[in-house]
């Protein structure tokens, strides 16, 4: 331990037991955690999940790499004049995680601790040390969920990728196997290549794991990258490594051996090859840099008088800084706690199993119901599934709908990530208005789609309903959300999806009549089952 902490903290019990450092930094702590409560639940509930069942680790991590860094960073036991960017920084994350709060959704207040992190790091060290240990706080990101959203597309993209090197590793080995979307098709069964099987199960941990891993190597800055950045692929390849060797057990043995199987490689199995492949790759990236080190070398693995850089936190002072943000903290959070919030609004719907039968000479058929499986992932609240025919047309309509309470859950995803996923391709898809058809004043976007698998075809409408708007693009859906959440403490909202065939010898144009057609005459009954916000549609019309 450097000389002056050691006489500093030996020396001066008198000036310590005065100093009320630690007081205002407990004060800005106890704050903290009470404000961004919900944001800590989220992280929590998170970390439930196999995904991000790693998370607990990381601020652990993040702290061994702060005080690693400490050790190179003299005491100052001078003045430190350039605190007050931390205290900004306080007061940004202040302020997401508020909006975060308002609109219920605990993934924005769980990004604003980590700003809440770096600055009281800034506070603490001034703004010459504190932005030195960015290091720190950027690992702190691999312990949150990614929003929804991004997990799904994320999910779907591995999913696809993780099928196609499956496969063709499958077909390396003479195997006679085709895909389906994730459908691996042996011609006697078929393997699903599930969610689970995406690859995110590994992805997370494999990251923060080469993310220290480039903190700890002494090398080039380029070699710290490749380690970075060679954890996404390196999981990619061997999760398709355990897809093959799971079809090849399939191919060999039959189906009812496959989930037994895939269940041993889950895990530690592939997360230890991960890392063995990433220790690899920096052994080869010595050698390719000339340098002939034993790898141990070249990490910086000494953990000695780590305890000794944790005790500096007795040296934190009472600047005006600290005080000020402990204040913005405890105001912050007796403010959020104790200020009376409008409960969430009691929306008057009747449920979708009383949707209507007969529609403008659409008659429903039976209520399809969805499997356990299907289920969970749509987490939906209600839902609706039914064709509905015509005797004046020449095919069917198919009606889903999926409604939500709170969205801010996980809530909806786009069935461009669900449909792909059962085999079929998107061989086209656009954006149209559709408020002549509906007869609406404000803006009606819908998804145009036509996708196919083999010789089938089928033409594709599906929207976003929130509150009176209905919305195309899933990324704008969310932004409502976190609006109407603000504004009008309202997260409930619908995904509806219409499909019909597009026959032999008929043109999409066509097809798209008789969706026209069912859409027209189901505007007027949906509201009963989604209603609208008559505040959200005049904010519509004046938008337009």
């Amino acid at each position: 331990m450097p000389a002056s902490l050691s006489n500093r903290l030996a020396a001066e019990p008198r000036i310590r037991s005065r100093d009320a450092g630690l007081l205002w930094l407990g004060m800005a702590v106890v704050g903290a955690f009470a404000f961004f409560w919900e944001g800590i639940l989220t992280l929590i509930d998170a970390w439930q999940a196999p995904e991000y069942s790693h998370g607990w680790l990381i601020p652990i991590l993040s702290g061994v790499i702060l005080l690693r860094h400490l050790k190179s960073v003299p005491v100052n036991t001078g003045p430190v004049p350039d605190r007050w960017p931390g205290v900004a920084l306080i007061v940004i994350a202040l302020l997401v995680g508020l909006a975060g709060n308002l609109a219920r959704i605990g993934d924005i207040v769980a990004y604003a601790l980590i700003l809440w992190t770096g600055g009281i790091l800034l506070v603490s060290f001034g703004w010459r040390t504190g932005r030195q240990f960015w290091a720190s706080v950027l690992h702190l990101v691999f312990m949150l969920p990614l929003p929804g959203l991004l997990y799904f597309k994320l999910s779907t993209t591995l999913q696809f990728i993780s099928s196609e090197l499956g496969v063709w590793l499958l077909q390396l080995t003479n195997v006679v196997v085709y895909l389906e979307g994730n459908i691996i098709d042996f011609g006697v069964f078929k393997l699903h290549v599930a969610e689970a099987c995406s690859g995110l199960r590994y992805l997370f941990p494999i990251l923060s794991f080469s993310y220290i891993f480039a903190v700890l190597y002494r090398g080039p800055a380029w070699h710290k990258a490749v380690l970075l950045l060679s954890a996404a692929p390196i999981t990619i390849a061997m999760n398709s490594v355990r897809i093959a060797i799971v079809g090849l057990v399939v191919n060999a043995y039959g189906i009812e051996h496959a989930e037994g199987f895939s269940h041993f490689l889950e895990g530690w199995v592939i997360f230890v090859t991960c890392v063995l492949i990433l220790f690899a790759l920096a052994w080869i990236l010595m050698r390719l840099d000339g340098r002939h080190r034993r790898l141990v070398d070249a990490l910086d693995l000494d953990t000695e008088g780590l305890w000794n850089e944790a005790r500096r936190i007795a040296l934190v002072r009472p600047s005006s800084a600290m005080i000020v943000a402990a204040l913005l903290g405890a105001a912050a959070a007796l403010t959020w706690h104790v200020t009376p919030r409008a409960p969430a609004p009691i929306i008057d719907r009747e449920p979708l199993g009383l949707f209507p039968s007969e529609i403008g000479g659409w008659t429903a058929g039976d209520q399809v119901e969805l499997e356990p499986a299907i289920l969970r992932t749509l987490g939906a609240d209600d839902y609706l599934s039914v064709a509905f025919t015509s005797a004046s047309q020449a095919d069917g309509v198919a009606l889903f709908i999926a409604w939500y309470d709170d969205q801010t859950k996980g809530g909806i995803h786009s069935p461009e990530v669900c449909l792909p996923g059962a085999g079929w391709e998107m061989a086209e898809i656009e954006r149209v208005d559709l408020s002549h058809i509906a007869g609406t004043v404000s803006p009606f976007q819908v998804n145009r789609a036509v996708i196919q698998k083999g010789v089938d075809r089928l033409l594709v409408y599906y929207w976003f309903e929130q509150h009176g708007r209905r919305i195309a693009w899933d990324f704008a859906a969310k932004f409502n959300l976190i609006w109407d959440g603000l504004l009008y403490n309202r997260t409930d909202g619908a995904l509806v999806r219409l499909i019909t065939p597009i026959g032999e010898g008929e043109t999409p144009a066509t097809a798209e009549l008789r969706l026209n057609d069912m859409l027209a005459n189901m505007i007027d009954p949906l509201e009963r089952f989604v209603p609208v916000d008559p505040r959200v549609v005049a904010a519509s019309v004046d938008g337009r």
